[in-house]
């Protein structure tokens, strides 16, 4: 169903295009078998007429929210026509425009380029990765196409060659079975077709989910070796109940097929991308065979399939844009990212990937941090976060805590689990999220891979109609917040049956994510994030590490007179608790040294969700599985 009515593109440029005009569609091959050597190829041909083209290579990417199609890491890009070179010219301004004149006489362009899968390649605005054994190809990143068309109205012919042993997942649908190492994929747009991405492998598995549910879902695995992908018949339940709980959750499902692609590597970067019917989703390689790995990523395929309908189907209006040359606006991102990332947290705890403590403690983790290790609320408000989202979401790093980052995923779930809460409280446990979903998710009943837009109003309405309330003011009043403390939290305490509290003992997650990032976690005490070599990751600004001199970076060479190790950190802590001593830091920055001393007596502390007792449990409520 088209969404954008599309302006006659002979009136935006005096140049011959594919558009609504095209003839035949666009053929594109892909060549992997150089990927283990980090560099794949790819060839088009695209039907012309002669005069004066602009081609483009796509800059915005659906998921990625900012401007960074990895245009840096094409390389070989050469122009034919009847077999004789058009000279290309890079646009001035626009570094992803091509200008050309199309000959007289040529009836298509043969284009060549490379991509080259360079260690700038391997982040998350660069879709390739790949290792010996595997490749994620993300097709992107091996097409251009002409300027002004409509990703819907670009018809594209696509293929793929893999290395001699590899097989494959995706979503696009095989004309015929592979001939050696090649096969040949229907004809899809070129919405559809960057909506697809490939994942192959030498050590590769597909895994059927919930047999029982139509449309069919599948988990594809690649690794580095056979062990990575020999995960146990108790996650691949748990896998299959995520697929039953989405249906139960949404009422409804957009796709004619779903593929978890799952990369497990340490070769590649890890993060995940949402597809319409499937998801790119990098962890370590060690992550569906290690327990407390499979805990901490647990969040990951659960957030990425509810994308599907919260972020693919359901899209705000400034992120549906027609082709991937318009700017993105992201204001809507604590909706897209921050339920996705609500919804995925509960049903990660409902189809049992976690245990409902591991919930809890992962929120007081989350809650602790935004209400009182974020001061950066103090100038820079909700809302701003996701509207600068296209510069943020690249920052991280030093003082993160007073600049503020992507902050509409942690603090976007606190404000949807306080509005889950709201709708409960107001509804005497009648109605929750779960009527809103299936209304504002499932609206229109099964479809194809389709984008139905919606704007803040249309949020408004959609929580109107579950239980009428002064929406729009209380979504106001969270967003444009310049509190010291997340006003979330404390709508949290009210409502859920349990309240953020602190002690001196690490709460699951806290020990968890010490273990997977060697990272010493004492912001709620002196205000410092250390690395397990010492090296401070981070300052708590206005804490008491940050008016002691403390900056990130320095190196902390000895604590109490000792070599520095995360142990003997959190031991100084404790020690110091009541009138014990001061700690003392011997500390390196650039070659200079100096002592800090901390009068800190307070000893370690965590957060944790602590049961109010007397109090409805709706945070237990809404944990609890919907299918049995």
């Amino acid at each position: 169903m088209s969404l954008f009515r599309l302006v006659p593109l002979a009136a935006l440029c005096g140049c011959a295009v594919v558009a609504s005009a095209q003839t035949a569609p666009i053929a594109l091959a892909v060549d992997l078998t150089d990927a283990p050597r980090k560099i794949l190829h790819a060839t088009e041909t695209i039907p012309v007429q002669p005069g004066p083209m602009t081609l483009v290579y796509p800059k915005w990417i659906p998921g990625e929210h900012a401007p960074d199609g990895p245009i840096d890491n094409q390389a070989g890009f050469v122009i034919t026509a009847n077999g004789q070179p058009v000279k290309w010219e890079r646009d001035k301004v626009d570094m992803y425009a091509y200008h050309i004149t199309v000959p007289a006489g040529a009836a298509s362009l043969d284009i060549k380029m490379d991509f080259l899968v360079t260690a700038a390649a391997s982040g998350f605005s660069a879709g390739a990765s790949t290792s010996a054994n595997l490749a994620l190809l993300s097709w992107n990143e091996m097409l251009v196409y002409p300027d002004g068309a409509k990703a819907s109205d670009v018809m594209i012919t696509p293929s793929i060659k893999v290395p001699s042993g590899w097989n494959f997942g995706t979503a696009l649908e095989a004309t015929s079975k592979p001939q050696g190492n090649d096969v040949g994929f229907k004809t899809v747009s070129l919405e559809q077709l960057i909506d697809s991405p490939v994942l192959a492998g030498r050590w590769f598995r597909e895994i059927p989910l919930a047999p029982e549910v139509s449309p069919k879902h599948f988990l594809d695995l690649a690794g580095d070796g056979p062990e990575d992908i020999d995960l146990s018949q108790e996650h691949i339940d748990q896998f299959s109940k995520l697929v039953r709980e989405t249906g139960a959750l949404y009422k409804s499902r957009h796709y004619a097929s779903y593929h978890f692609l799952v990369t497990l590597s340490d070769q590649v970067s890890h993060f995940g991308l949402e597809h319409h019917q499937s998801s790119d989703d990098r962890v370590g390689e060690k992550t569906f065979v290690d327990d407390n790995q499979f805990i901490a990523n647990g969040l990951l395929l659960p957030h990425e399939f509810t994308h599907s309908w919260n972020g693919k189907y359901r899209r705000p209006a400034g992120l549906a844009t027609d082709n991937y040359q318009k700017p993105m606006e992201g204001d809507l991102l604590w909706v897209y990212e921050g339920l996705t990332e609500y919804l995925g947290d509960i049903l990660a705890a409902r189809c049992g990937i976690w245990a409902p403590s591991v919930y809890r403690d992962r929120l007081a983790t989350v809650a602790g941090y935004l209400n009182d290790a974020r001061p950066g609320r103090t100038w820079r408000d909700l809302q701003d976060t996701a509207t600068m989202a296209q510069v943020l979401y690249y920052t991280g790093g030093p003082y993160d805590n007073y600049r503020r980052d992507t902050d509409y995923y942690d603090e976007g779930e606190l404000l949807w689990l306080e509005i889950d809460l709201t709708i409960r409280e107001k509804t005497n446990g009648k109605k929750n999220i779960d009527d809103f979903t299936a209304a504002f998710h499932g609206f229109g009943g099964n479809t194809g891979p389709k984008v139905v837009p919606y704007t803040f109003e249309d949020v408004v309405a959609g929580l109107n109609a579950v239980v009428p309330n002064d929406w729009a003011g209380f979504l106001h009043q969270r967003l444009d917040s310049n509190e010291f403390h997340a006003p979330e939290v404390a709508g949290i305490a009210a409502l859920s049956g349990y309240k953020l509290t602190y002690t001196d003992k690490q709460n699951y997650w806290e020990q968890l994510m010490e273990s997977q990032t060697g990272m010493v976690y004492a912001q709620f005490s002196l205000g410092l994030q250390v690395g397990g070599d010492g090296r401070v990751g981070d300052v708590i600004v206005g804490s008491l590490a940050d008016k002691a001199g403390f900056g990130p970076g320095m190196h902390i060479l000895a604590v109490n007179g000792r070599a520095f190790t995360g142990g003997l950190l959190h031991a100084a802590i404790k020690e110091a608790t009541g009138k014990g001593p001061s700690i003392e830091f011997i500390v390196e920055n650039t070659g200079y040294y100096k002592v800090i001393r901390l009068d800190y007596h307070d000893g370690e502390k965590y957060p944790q969700m602590e049961r109010v007792s007397g109090t409805p449990a709706r945070m237990d409520d809404i944990l609890q599985p919907m299918t049995k």
